[in-house]
């Protein structure tokens, strides 16, 4: 397991250094890394990037723009990553390439022997091909699918990029700025399973995620998707009625499992969301299927949750065929998602960077529950990671009419910059937060 090397002694407030669901007391930052983030923000070059950041804003809102007019539909993201692609090279990051998944990234070295730092934003969205992605202004606003998740994303993490290349700081550790797929629906975070598949140097993570500036999130939702298909002899509705019905079965199987009970604490979650099957209404259903989504913050529950589910699939098939006499009714599982959990102390060196690199612009940072994001993966794996937003504001994510309020969203960019000094050092003036080491 990877561990973050502390300049000095850490206070822990939380929940005596164990990693908690959400912030439920004040939280203070160990006095080593408060004096480490001043003396970074006091840096005359560091300075010099945070204006050059609230200066690139513009820019950087056009740049979101035309990346969120590249449709990226899941399992398609190939158009937006050749072009992003494009963009990590003309900004002069080595060995830039698309990896066999689609990912796409590029390398900006440190002084050698330092920690090695992912940053990454997900090129993916929600919507299917065809949606009509053209961003609308109005009112200060910017409207389209996407705009915000993650097009916000992305386009901060270029500004960052920019703004290293401006100031010229060379950090201790090695810098890996990526576009990864994969992260929405059943996506099912391939492309960070790729990514920490392949390269077993990483050290720790940053995801783009999202746009409030003051929200850190350090644990991990972990979630199992199944679906569920019913399967029968079928038949005509009067002529071959006495047969038992797939759909009947599936329909034992909901009812029981929406009386399934969980534990408030982890927070632990499960809904089927779809449901399909039969084939006329004058017809015994020979087929029936439903999507199962479950979720927790911690493994162990969601295990349990998942044992449960198994339990009520196989008592509705038995119960089915024994209203009817009958052994015909059988059922199929297929796991189609994946997201481990993972928890992290809330007093780890890479949220305390997180939190203090919020302080420095003067935000009010906040510690979040769970949630299911790219960072999920290197969490369970022990590597310290944590998703930050981007800057701005948005609303309706995940749906035709979400949008973006660009309003001081320089923010962003600007808390990732100071983030990323503190865990990867300055050369000759910060030493790492992050430890290297290969897992």
């Amino acid at each position: 397991m990877k561990k973050i090397a502390i300049v000095g002694c850490l206070i822990c407030l939380l929940i005596g250094g164990t990693a908690a669901s959400a912030q439920t007391v004040p939280y203070t930052v160990s006095p080593a890394i408060k004096e480490l983030y001043g003396r970074i923000a006091s840096l005359p070059a560091v300075q010099k990037g945070l204006d050059f950041i609230k200066g690139d804003h513009h820019n950087t809102i056009a740049e979101q723009k035309q990346i969120c007019e590249i449709p990226a539909p899941p399992f398609n993201e190939q158009v937006r990553a050749a072009d992003f692609q494009k963009r990590l090279a003309a900004l002069g990051l080595k060995d830039v390439q698309m990896d066999k998944e689609g990912n796409v990234f590029g390398l900006r070295p440190g002084t050698g022997n330092g920690p090695k730092l992912l940053v990454a934003a997900h090129l993916d969205t929600v919507f299917a091909a065809g949606t009509d992605v053209k961003v609308k202004e109005k009112d200060g606003k910017l409207h389209a699918p996407g705009i915000a998740d993650d097009a916000r994303g992305l386009a901060a993490l270029l500004s960052v990029v920019r703004a290293f290349n401006t100031t010229g700081i060379r950090t201790a550790g090695d810098i890996l700025f990526c576009g990864n797929v994969g992260e929405e629906g059943l996506g099912d975070l391939r492309g960070v399973k790729a990514l920490f598949r392949d390269h077993k140097d990483i050290d720790g993570f940053i995801s783009i995620d999202g746009t409030d500036v003051g929200k850190i999130t350090y644990l991990a939702t972990g979630s199992h998707r199944y679906e569920v298909i019913y399967t029968g002899p079928g038949g005509h509705s009067f002529n071959a009625f006495g047969r038992p019905s797939a759909i009947h079965a599936m329909g034992r199987a909901i009812a029981a499992i929406a009386d399934l009970t969980t534990p408030a604490e982890p927070k632990t979650t499960f809904t089927v969301g779809v449901v399909s099957g039969g084939t006329s209404v004058n017809s015994i259903a020979a087929e029936a299927r439903l999507l199962m989504d479950m979720r927790s913050n911690r493994n162990k529950e969601l295990l349990e949750i998942e044992a449960k589910f198994f339990d009520v699939l196989k008592k509705a098939a038995a119960e089915e065929n024994a209203r009817w006499k009958s052994d015909k009714i059988t059922v199929h599982t297929k796991l189609v998602g994946n997201r481990p959990a993972g928890v992290q102390p809330s007093d780890s060196g890479i949220v305390q960077a997180a939190w203090a690199s919020a302080e420095a612009l003067g935000q009010k940072p906040s510690l979040g529950s769970g949630s299911s994001t790219d960072s999920n993966l290197p969490i369970s794996l022990g590597i310290p990671a944590v998703t930050l937003g981007g800057g701005g504001k948005e609303d309706n994510n995940h749906s035709p009419s979400e949008w973006f309020d660009p309003t001081d969203a320089y923010l962003g960019p600007q808390r990732i910059f100071l983030a990323i000094l503190g865990l990867a050092g300055v050369e000759g003036t910060i030493t790492p937060l992050l430890s290297k080491g290969k897992r």
